[in-house]
Protein backbone atom coordinates (compact mmCIF):
# COMPACT_ATOMS: atom_id res chain seq x y z
CA UNK A 1 0.00 0.00 0.00
CA UNK A 2 1.45 3.33 -1.07
CA UNK A 3 1.72 5.86 1.72
CA UNK A 4 3.10 9.37 1.69
CA UNK A 5 3.09 11.28 4.98
CA UNK A 6 4.13 14.89 5.44
CA UNK A 7 5.31 16.51 8.65
CA UNK A 8 7.05 19.65 9.83
CA UNK A 9 4.51 22.31 9.06
CA UNK A 10 3.50 24.94 11.56
CA UNK A 11 3.55 28.62 12.31
CA UNK A 12 6.54 30.79 11.47
CA UNK A 13 7.25 34.48 11.36
CA UNK A 14 8.20 36.22 8.16
CA UNK A 15 11.89 35.75 7.59
CA UNK A 16 11.92 32.52 9.55
CA UNK A 17 12.48 28.93 8.50
CA UNK A 18 10.68 25.62 8.50
CA UNK A 19 11.72 22.18 7.30
CA UNK A 20 9.11 19.85 5.86
CA UNK A 21 9.61 16.12 5.69
CA UNK A 22 7.81 13.47 3.70
CA UNK A 23 8.16 9.79 4.51
CA UNK A 24 7.12 7.31 1.85
CA UNK A 25 6.39 3.61 1.87
CA UNK A 26 4.86 0.94 -0.36
CA UNK A 27 6.85 1.76 -3.49
CA UNK A 28 10.44 1.95 -4.70
CA UNK A 29 11.18 5.46 -3.46
CA UNK A 30 14.49 5.77 -5.29
CA UNK A 31 12.76 5.08 -8.62
CA UNK A 32 10.27 7.91 -8.21
CA UNK A 33 10.22 11.63 -8.83
CA UNK A 34 9.15 13.42 -5.66
CA UNK A 35 7.51 16.78 -5.42
CA UNK A 36 6.20 19.42 -3.06
CA UNK A 37 3.01 21.23 -3.97
CA UNK A 38 0.98 23.84 -2.14
CA UNK A 39 -2.50 25.24 -2.18
CA UNK A 40 -3.63 28.41 -0.48
CA UNK A 41 -7.32 29.15 0.18
CA UNK A 42 -9.03 30.31 -2.97
CA UNK A 43 -6.02 29.53 -5.15
CA UNK A 44 -5.07 26.71 -7.45
CA UNK A 45 -2.57 24.10 -6.39
CA UNK A 46 0.94 24.89 -7.60
CA UNK A 47 4.13 22.94 -7.91
CA UNK A 48 6.69 24.31 -5.47
CA UNK A 49 9.64 22.03 -6.10
CA UNK A 50 10.36 18.63 -7.58
CA UNK A 51 13.38 16.36 -7.57
CA UNK A 52 14.33 13.63 -9.98
CA UNK A 53 14.87 10.05 -8.75
CA UNK A 54 18.63 10.44 -8.92
CA UNK A 55 18.50 13.79 -7.15
CA UNK A 56 20.56 15.19 -10.00
CA UNK A 57 17.88 17.52 -11.31
CA UNK A 58 15.43 19.77 -9.55
CA UNK A 59 12.64 22.19 -10.31
CA UNK A 60 11.63 25.27 -8.32
CA UNK A 61 8.81 27.64 -8.99
CA UNK A 62 10.12 31.18 -9.44
CA UNK A 63 8.68 32.53 -6.20
CA UNK A 64 10.75 30.17 -4.03
CA UNK A 65 14.06 30.12 -5.91
CA UNK A 66 16.92 31.02 -3.61
CA UNK A 67 14.78 30.48 -0.49
CA UNK A 68 13.66 26.84 -0.61
CA UNK A 69 15.80 23.74 -1.06
CA UNK A 70 14.47 20.30 -1.92
CA UNK A 71 16.44 17.17 -1.06
CA UNK A 72 15.92 13.46 -0.65
CA UNK A 73 17.43 10.67 1.38
CA UNK A 74 16.74 7.48 -0.51
CA UNK A 75 18.12 5.32 2.30
CA UNK A 76 15.39 6.71 4.57
CA UNK A 77 12.66 6.98 1.91
CA UNK A 78 12.32 10.60 2.92
CA UNK A 79 11.91 13.86 1.04
CA UNK A 80 12.67 17.25 2.53
CA UNK A 81 11.88 20.88 1.83
CA UNK A 82 13.99 23.43 3.66
CA UNK A 83 12.15 26.73 3.61
CA UNK A 84 14.09 29.86 4.54
CA UNK A 85 13.23 33.56 4.40
CA UNK A 86 9.57 32.68 4.63
CA UNK A 87 6.99 35.18 3.47
CA UNK A 88 3.30 35.50 4.33
CA UNK A 89 2.50 34.51 0.74
CA UNK A 90 4.08 31.10 1.44
CA UNK A 91 1.11 30.34 3.69
CA UNK A 92 -0.62 27.27 2.30
CA UNK A 93 -1.25 23.58 2.74
CA UNK A 94 1.84 21.78 1.52
CA UNK A 95 1.56 18.36 -0.08
CA UNK A 96 4.14 15.73 -0.92
CA UNK A 97 3.58 13.62 -4.02
CA UNK A 98 5.27 10.85 -5.99
CA UNK A 99 5.47 10.14 -9.70
CA UNK A 100 7.35 7.88 -12.10
CA UNK A 101 7.61 10.71 -14.65
CA UNK A 102 10.19 13.51 -14.74
CA UNK A 103 8.94 16.48 -16.71
CA UNK A 104 12.26 18.30 -16.75
CA UNK A 105 13.73 21.21 -14.79
CA UNK A 106 11.24 23.77 -16.11
CA UNK A 107 7.96 22.31 -14.92
CA UNK A 108 6.39 19.98 -12.41
CA UNK A 109 2.76 19.37 -13.37
CA UNK A 110 0.67 17.99 -10.56
CA UNK A 111 -1.46 15.86 -12.88
CA UNK A 112 1.53 13.55 -13.42
CA UNK A 113 1.65 12.66 -9.72
CA UNK A 114 -0.67 9.79 -8.73
CA UNK A 115 0.38 9.43 -5.10
CA UNK A 116 -0.32 12.17 -2.59
CA UNK A 117 -0.09 12.79 1.12
CA UNK A 118 -2.69 14.46 3.29
CA UNK A 119 -0.76 17.69 3.57
CA UNK A 120 0.81 19.79 6.29
CA UNK A 121 -0.20 23.39 6.99
CA UNK A 122 2.36 26.16 6.81
CA UNK A 123 1.34 29.55 8.15
CA UNK A 124 3.65 32.55 7.97
CA UNK A 125 2.78 35.63 9.96
CA UNK A 126 3.86 39.11 8.94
Amino acid sequence: QVQVVESGGGLAQAGGSLRLSCTASGFAFDDFVMGWFRQAPGKEREGVSCIKWSGASTYYTDSVKGRFTISRDDAKNTLYLQMNSLKPEDTAMYYCAASRFWSGPRSCPSDRFPYWGQGTQVTVSA
